[in-house]
């Protein structure tokens, strides 16, 4: 029994007494037997415990050893106080940004396009080629030996004055390395005799590696077949990497002087192989470069070869009438491989609905385009607009019911054409459906997909037999919005000098003083880079006054009191008699006293002009492309707005204080070439009718005859007290009408008219 039990114990046991033995005999064979010495700076340490011969007694080499300097090591570990000492700032050093972020990152763009052209052909193939590509390609030059005195418009051309063929080939690589090597990846050069598929060439550069030496386009053997390799026939374009060009750029003058040849394409490619060692290639990558001989007096629309259809370019092109027709043909065919894109894409999100959660229906109406909008709350909900063929029930003035006209019928005119043509798509050869009129229609606006519509048809159905019926069919169609694209604008700075012109009538007196008051704190006391001049303007009885009794008198007495306090700054001030006040009869006499680069801004007595608006004025008017009108933040009547109340000192944009007013467009920013060119068109209108220049407004006149962007937005930082405008009934019937629904909407909100109201009844009732 005994036996048995220490057994069993010696069983439990024994597993953790051989594990322990185990590790303290590994351990000791672990352990680093030395014979040598610790030594710390050539000294022997002091506090290591040596055997009778000098060695260490069986002990781990130490990873640390004390210096033996205790008291000197227990000081180092004292904390001590260390006097702060200023450090001495010197001159800030400005630093230089580059203008734009891609510049400071060093990103470049894909494709740089040169086209080369001659003097005999610019206006006529180079413009044809200028029309079918540069609205597709970001860079587009046109390289040329000699030009004509007039340049096509929208055509940048570069003239390197030799027609030697060699030599403007040379000329155009050095330019190209001297401007555009930094900003671009690929540099592709074509004559102006070929048609280039832009879309395609963007799409070939954009798959290939950017840091490659590459030389792509039509392979052709040199002139007598001496020299090996190939290089690239000009008639059809070819591709240069920047990679390339940077390697041949130290051999560029060494191929002007030592190559000899009477083709400039054959020249560029023995420069190309002898320096780079760089043959011309039609495939890199699996990706070809296709291009078609174009035989001649051949038509484009019966080409049907699978070289022509997936040609980049085509050569040689007689005449611009030619490039306009292939161009056609080739925008059909890229425009139908998108429409069966389209269809292909539709019919798999159909199949794909089927198997999703709620079936069909998880597919929208139509395919592909976002869903419907779904309003929060009822303030929400989008207004749909019924109209038939010849009104519309929703108008711009508020009225019930007006004429439907301009681009309106132009829109509705164009859903029931295509409404026809979709309806006739279906259901032909069995049924043919004409239009006899359109019952009802309703069309709505929605932000996340586009207009929508929803046409009620009165229609008369033909059968195969000849057979006639009428019948009603709805139908619902949407006009999708399309890509949104950003339009290139002009560059324009903040640092432009503006001119603020002040029209003052007699009216106006009482309101300068306050005006003058903000202005010189925005503009005086800031140095703000803008000029203020007043129009006086005199009635005739007024103006033979003058002498005895000026009614401006006060005005310039302030303006004198000013530019006494202000010496750096001068107010000039004109006068002007005139029966009816005209804004285009006072701008001409304003113009022929400025410079013609001068910005004006046309402004108004009562209205708060600060350094953020004149900055958005310098920006939002662009010299010969864009005039600004902006639209003022009117404030409310304070005895309809504040009524009972104290009255604020000042107003906050807020819909209970004020309005952004529509009506007015007395304010206005444009350069005086602008107003120049605009008057000058009048010109033919106003020997025919001299009244033109008394019914027209500035906005009316830019509008009308100049065909300048002109941009209307309303403007947060031009913010206008309440003032009643003394209508004037001798300008134009739309003039008077605008000034005095303006005067009628700057009274009040239509809850406080409404809350004044019932307070007059309750006041009559009782």
């Amino acid at each position: 029994m005994r036996f048995s039990a220490c057994v069993s114990v010696l069983r439990s046991v024994g597993p953790v007494v051989i594990g322990i033995s185990l590790g303290f005999t590994l351990s000791l064979l672990s352990v680093n037997w030395t014979e040598e010495a610790c030594y710390l700076d050539g000294k022997e340490a002091e506090d290591v415990t040596s055997g009778q011969d000098g060695l260490l007694k069986g002990a781990r080499k130490p990873n640390s050893i004390s210096t033996g300097n205790e008291v000197e090591s227990e000081e180092d570990l004292e904390p001590r106080i260390v006097p702060y000492k200023q450090v001495q700032q010197g001159p800030t050093k400005k630093v230089f940004r580059a203008k734009y972020i891609s510049t400071e990152l060093g990103m470049r763009e894909r494709l740089f396009v040169g086209v080369l052209t001659s003097k005999n052909t610019i206006n006529t193939l180079g413009v044809a080629v200028n029309r079918t590509i540069s609205h597709h390609l970001d860079s587009v030059i046109f390289f040329t030996g000699m030009r004509n005195r007039k340049v096509p418009h929208g055509m940048f051309v570069v003239s390197h004055g030799d027609e030697r063929l060699i030599w403007n080939m040379f000329q155009n690589i050095k330019y190209i390395l001297d401007h555009y090597i930094n900003e671009y990846d690929w540099f592709y050069f074509v004559q102006d005799d070929a048609y280039t598929e832009a879309d395609r060439i963007k799409g070939l550069v954009d798959h290939l590696s950017m840091d490659r030496e590459l030389y792509m386009g039509s392979p052709e053997e040199f002139i007598g077949g001496e020299m090996e390799g190939k290089y690239c026939y000009g008639g059809f374009g070819y591709i240069l990497s920047r990679t390339l060009l940077l390697r041949l750029q130290p051999y560029l003058e060494n191929c002007r002087n030592d190559i000899l040849s009477a083709r400039p394409d054959e020249w560029l490619g023995r420069c190309i192989i002898d320096y780079t060692s760089t043959n011309c290639v039609s495939e890199f990558q699996g990706l070809q470069y296709h291009h078609y001989e174009l035989g001649k007096n051949s038509d484009p629309s019966k080409e049907q070869s699978e070289q022509f259809k997936k040609a980049l370019t085509v050569h040689p092109v007689s005449d611009p009438e030619q490039m306009y027709r292939l161009h056609r043909h080739f925008t059909e065919m890229e425009l139908q491989k998108t429409y069966d894109e389209i269809a292909k894409l539709q019919a798999e999100i159909k199949n794909v609905s089927v198997v999703a959660f709620d079936g069909n229906r998880s597919s929208q109406w139509p395919v592909g385009i976002n869903p419907p909008f779904e309003p929060k709350s009822r303030f929400e909900v989008l207004k749909w607009e019924h109209f038939t063929e010849e009104e519309i029930y929703s108008c711009i003035d508020g009225s019930p019911k007006c004429e439907l006209q301009g681009i309106d019928r132009m829109d509705v005119a164009d859903v029931i054409e295509v409404a026809m043509v979709e309806l006739n798509k279906k259901y032909k050869p069995i049924l043919h459906l004409k239009k006899q009129q359109l019952i009802n229609g309703y069309r709505r606006f929605d932000p996340v997909r586009g207009m929508e519509y929803t046409l009620d048809l009165q229609l008369e159905v033909v059968n195969q037999k000849g057979h006639s019926r009428s019948i009603t069919k709805r139908v619902h169609l949407v006009r999708p919005l399309s890509r949104i694209e950003i339009i290139p604008m002009p560059y324009v700075t903040e640092a432009t000098r503006i001119h603020i012109i002040m029209p003052l009538t007699s009216q106006d007196r009482s309101s300068v003083d306050h005006f003058l008051e903000m202005f010189a704190s925005n503009a005086f006391e800031t140095s703000e880079n803008a000029i203020l001049t007043f129009l006086f303007i005199y009635d005739p009885v007024e103006a033979q006054q003058v002498n005895q009794n000026d009614i401006f008198a006060g005005v310039k007495a302030q303006i004198n009191t000013y530019e006494r306090k202000y010496p750096t700054v001068k107010i000039p001030w004109i006068s002007v008699k005139t029966e009816t006040p005209s804004q285009i009869k006072f701008m001409d006499i304003i113009s022929k006293k400025h410079p013609v680069d001068s910005l004006f801004f046309l402004a108004n007595v009562n209205t708060n002009v600060n350094s953020e608006f004149l900055n958005r004025c310098r920006m939002n008017s662009i010299n010969n492309w864009q005039v600004f009108f902006p639209i003022h933040f009117q404030d409310f009547n304070p005895d309809v707005a504040y009524h009972n109340q104290q009255h604020p000192a000042t107003v906050d944009l807020i819909k209970d204080a004020g309005h952004f007013d529509r009506r007015a467009f007395e304010e206005a920013c444009f350069y005086n070439s602008d107003y120049m060119a605009t008057r000058t068109r009048m010109v033919a209108d106003i020997q025919e009718n001299e009244e033109i220049l008394e019914t027209l407004d500035i906005f009316d006149m830019f509008l009308k005859y100049s065909g300048l962007h002109v941009f209307r937005a309303v403007e947060p930082a031009l913010h206008q007290q309440y003032s009643y405008q003394a209508c004037n009934p001798r300008l134009s019937e739309d003039i008077y009408h605008r000034c005095v629904q303006s005067n009628l909407e700057g009274l009040g909100s239509r809850s406080q008219l409404a809350m004044l109201l019932f307070e007059q009844e309750q006041g009559n009732s009782t």
